[in-house]
């Protein structure tokens, strides 16, 4: 797809081992899990919780320029939606190169509709969606 996939957490290299062998849910993951035991990335991300000792679960898009393109943040106990994650991913890429379109929340993939945003389209997106 273009980019790098890597996860990091508070947990050890040793918990994420125990994680990938025993865990059917990350059984075909292929990207690369770090550890931030002390929360240094978390703190530098604002999603380290220093009463708890964790991170809350931050999903960040970055471009290749350092550019933080997206970013969301769930508590602890929300999964999150690797096809919602993909969609954004994929509008993000499809928006560097279309700079004067916007990706509407329905919009999934190049090709579907995309709006031109103006001053005229104030109160009309529905419209402009659908017409």
């Amino acid at each position: 797809m273009g980019c790098d996939v890597v996860t990091v957490s508070t947990d050890t290299k040793f918990t994420h081992l125990a994680w990938r062998e025993y865990e059917k849910e990350l059984a075909k993951i292929n990207y690369p899990m770090g550890s931030d035991p002390t929360g240094k990335l978390g703190r530098m991300f604002g999603v380290y919780d220093e009463g708890s000792g964790l991170t809350l679960r931050g999903t960040f898009i970055i471009n290749p320029e350092g550019t933080l393109l997206g970013s969301e943040v769930n508590f602890y106990n929300l999964g999150r939606n690797i096809d919602e994650m993909m969609r954004k991913f994929k509008a993000n890429v499809y928006l560097a190169k279309k700079t004067n379109e916007a990706c509407p929340s329905k919009w999934k993939d190049e090709g579907d509709k995309t709006l031109a945003p103006n001053a005229k389209m104030v109160g009309k997106v529905h419209e402009a969606l659908n017409d």
